[in-house]
């Protein structure tokens, strides 16, 4: 079913992302919703790739990271 609340979505979505990434994951997740029939398979998948375009996991500590911001630190 759709996410009404960043507070609606997985515990693991929420502990590992920061709040930006929560709402393109809620966003996109709802969108796909939609869009495919309500597959809540497919509707996760969308979600996570929609994150990867602009996040990516620090393995290290688990947590999901802007690539913008992980960008700016490295000038060159």
């Amino acid at each position: 079913m759709p996410y009404k609340e960043l507070s609606d979505l997985p515990k693991s979505v929420q502990e590992h992302l920061p709040k930006h990434a929560q709402e393109i994951y809620r966003a996109a997740y709802n969108s796909a919703w939609d869009e495919y029939g309500q597959d809540e398979e497919h509707a996760h998948r969308v979600a996570w790739s929609a994150v990867k375009k602009n996040y990516e996991k620090d393995e290290s500590s688990g947590q999901w990271k802007s690539m913008k911001h992980h960008m700016n630190q490295y000038p060159g």
